[in-house]
């Protein structure tokens, strides 16, 4: 038995030895081919047009494509769970963001755990959300909203891009902090939430700022407060949600993460290249267009926000009892 037991370490150890002959040839070669980001929502929003952006980038730098590709459903979960799943060789690494800390609670029976089987690579930016109310509602303030929702408990509609989404998540927040009853409305995504918004069908939504833009500068909505820490250069006369309801802060954020596994010095030289991306003046210029705030962490500065932000939001979500569909 103790002879066996020795061939059978002998040959395990040979294998991790050679399991480490392709993992080295992975770093010192990488990229060797086309590199795929894969975006678990539809072309055409934020998460999907910083992605092309780091994705040009990276092609220049590296000397290799840097492919965005579209695999929508679930919330990003198919996303996820494809990315998962990949050789971790870092020719197929995945756009996460504030929706991969949601999930963790929001579905309990998902086929990866992102905490587990993913590495993070490198931060990108920040999404503030803006607290939006059609013209016609008559509040025009954050403390005239709570005042207003404590006197009409489950009056006041607030419009959501679906359950579980950041807009209902962080109203969610808000309606925690504040002991206000707004009642949630939730759409098939921003955009039919943001027209019956316009319509004055609801009153009340949470809403990415980049999204919002256009709208508040047109007067066609109005915004009482946006949701980060500090004011947003592009509105700076909106006052921040945490002026009136100390210590409230939601932002959006989005980075992007490899299969575990995938070797340290393609994570480094990932991490370099797309800091560097975010330091450059173009770079910052094109996000601050998404209504976004670029910001370069280390790989386990990131690692630490997406922990911290699955703690927060579970609270959150385990507080309002939302399910999902």
């Amino acid at each position: 038995m103790t002879l066996l037991r020795r061939q059978f370490l002998h040959l395990a150890a040979g294998a991790a030895a050679l399991a480490v002959v392709p993992r080295f040839a992975w770093a010192q070669s990488y990229p060797s081919r086309p590199v795929r980001i894969i975006v678990g929502f539809a072309p055409g929003g934020t998460t999907d047009i910083s992605a092309r952006l780091i994705g040009q980038w990276l092609s220049e730098r590296l000397g290799r494509q840097f492919i965005t590709e579209n695999k929508t459903g679930a919330a990003g979960n198919i996303a996820a769970e494809y990315v998962a799943n990949a050789t971790p060789d870092g020719h197929t690494l995945l756009v996460c963001g504030l929706v991969a800390a949601i999930n963790a609670t929001l579905f309990a029976n998902l086929n990866f755990n992102f905490m587990r089987d993913f590495a993070p690579v490198a931060s990108i930016l920040r999404v503030p959300n803006v607290i939006l109310v059609n013209p016609s509602f008559p509040t025009k303030t954050v403390p005239e909203l709570i005042a207003r929702a404590k006197a009409n408990p489950g009056k006041i509609n607030m419009a959501t891009a679906g359950i579980g989404s950041t807009p209902h998540i962080f109203g969610e927040l808000f309606k925690k902090m504040t002991g206000v009853n707004l009642l949630p409305v939730h759409y098939r995504g921003g955009g039919p939430a943001l027209t019956d918004l316009l319509a004055g069908q609801v009153q009340v939504m949470f809403d990415p700022a980049g999204e919002a833009m256009g709208y508040i500068k047109a007067g066609r909505l109005h915004a009482l407060a946006v949701t980060s820490a500090a004011r947003l250069a592009a509105l700076p006369d909106i006052p921040t949600v945490g002026e009136f309801v100390p210590g409230y802060e939601a932002d959006g954020w989005s980075g992007i993460a490899a299969p575990k596994n995938t070797p340290v010095e393609i994570i480094n030289t990932l991490n370099k290249e797309i800091n560097a991306g975010l330091a450059d003046p173009k770079m910052k210029t094109h996000l601050a267009d998404l209504g976004s705030t670029p910001f370069a962490e280390s790989p386990g500065d990131f690692s630490k926000l997406i922990a911290d932000e699955t703690k927060k939001w579970a609270e959150v979500i385990q507080f309002a009892n939302i399910k999902a569909e």
